[in-house]
This record gives structure tokens, sequence and C-alpha cells, in this order.
């Protein structure tokens, strides 16, 4: 489209239809309708980059997808839907795509999982590390041992522990600023809270989560650009299961003597 390149919204809305699957003429033609709301094709090739042969073969793709409607006059006319039905119609498609991938990659699994990890795995990046911790708070059956700072824990994290504290697992969290402390015993009733014996401030440390006694997670927060420590974006983490794992060992022994230290 002939946009200016301050028209941030014709070029993130371009690149999001691309991300989902349509191909850069149709992306455009979407657009150039979405302006208009509705136009020949010599309309969408005035005020786009697509030729206007090429229109008919974009607007054919949209009409597969359920994205424009075709006034059979001369010349035809296109009308767009609106973008609430866009959302809906992607959202219904992918939705359905990720339960067919999800499916798929079940009967892949093996028919038995180990629980017992071999060595300590790596996960890189803060929202993949945070996708870990909420799946080992989700398979918690009996109790969840979290220790973290204030800006990774995050409402899905809170939503993750009170819905295990609901199940009956019981949740038992290191220490945080007091305002957190106060949003947690409102969102998490049940949660335990103990006194850390370490200053956080003063060490890389992101996140120290056991659960059940068989699966441990530990992370610290990369060099990044911020100011200051929490303001760095990048994270890594470790984790191992299973009554032999080394990390397993280690951090149950070390979460035993913290929780002791707070009952003494």
């Amino acid at each position: 489209m002939n946009e200016n390149p301050s028209d941030e919204p014709y070029k993130v809305a371009i690149s999001q239809l691309e991300a989902v699957g349509l191909s850069a003429y149709a992306a455009r033609t979407f657009v150039a309708l979405a302006t208009l709301g509705e136009g020949t094709a010599q309309d969408v090739s005035d005020i786009s980059e697509v030729p206007r042969t090429r229109v008919y073969d974009a607007v054919n793709e949209l009409e597969d997808r359920g994205l424009v409607d075709v006034h059979q006059s001369t010349p035809k006319r296109f009308w767009v839907i609106s973008s609430e039905t866009t959302g809906r119609i992607f959202e219904q498609e992918y939705s359905q795509r990720v339960s067919e991938l999800v499916a798929a990659l079940d009967s892949l699994e093996p028919v038995a999982r180990s629980d017992e990890q071999r060595g300590v795995w790596t996960v890189t990046g803060r929202k993949t590390v945070a996708t870990r911790v909420i799946d080992f708070i989700e398979s918690a059956d009996e109790e969840v041992v979290y220790m973290t700072v204030g800006d990774l824990l995050t409402g899905d994290t809170i939503d993750s522990l009170r819905a295990a504290s609901e199940r009956g697992v019981s949740i038992k969290l290191g220490t945080m600023e007091q305002t957190i402390q106060e949003d947690i015993r409102e969102a998490i009733p049940e949660a335990e809270m103990f006194e850390s014996l370490w200053v956080w401030s003063d060490t890389p440390a992101g996140r120290l989560l056991m659960v059940d006694n068989e699966k441990t997670l530990v992370s610290v927060l990369a060099d990044g650009t911020g100011d200051n420590q929490l303001e760095r974006e990048d994270e890594t983490a470790i984790w191992g299961s299973g009554g032999t794992n080394s990390l397993v060992i280690v951090l149950k022994a070390m979460f035993t003597w913290q929780l002791n230290g707070n009952r003494t």
C-alpha cells in the first residue's frame, strides 16, 4: 500500500495478516478494502501495491477464508468483514489448528514418559522460562515451593498457583515486597509465606522452584541493557526431575534447610 511511513496501523495489519497465512497480495488487498469499506479491483489497486489483475486472485483467497464478500456487478465490488469478525475467524481457525497439533504430538510421545531425567535441561528466554514454571506448577500433586523476585511473579503465574491451591496443593512462597505479598494473600489465601535467608537484590537469581520434591527449576537473570538488575531482559534456567536427579537433590536439601530455618 502506498501509505506514509508513519501509518503504522497499515504496516502492522499487513504484517500480522501475512503472519497468519495470507499472501502478501491478499493481505494488502484486505487492508485496502478495510480502508475503503468496499470497492472495485481498480479502487484497491489505486491505494495499494497490488496490480489490478492480481486483486481478483487476492479476493478469491480472501473469499475462501470468509473474509470478503463479492457483489456480482460490473465491475465487481468487494466488501470486507468487520475487524471483530476477522479476529473471530482467525481465532477459530488457529484454535482448531492448535488442537490438531496437540493431538498429533500426543500421539508421537512415548507410551510412558519417564519421571526420572538424567542431568539437567536448559531453558533460555524469560517467556519460555515462565512457561516452564507454569507447566511445572500445573503438574503439582502435593506441594509447590517457589521463590522469585517480584517482577517475575506475573498474573499467569499467580493464576496457576491459585489453581494448584484450589485442588489441594500446598503452596509455599518466599517473601517479597509488601504490596506483592498482599496481592498474593488475596489471590491465594492458603499460601504459606516464608522468610528468605538471602538478599535477592544482591544476586542475579531469578527463580527457585520445587514441585512435589521431585521436580526443580532454578534461573538467573542474564546481562541486559537495563539500569538495574530487575530491568534485565534475559533469563536462563536449568531444571531436572526425579528423586535421584542431582539438581533435585541439591535444591531439596536447600529448601528443607530454608523452610526449617523459618520454623525454628
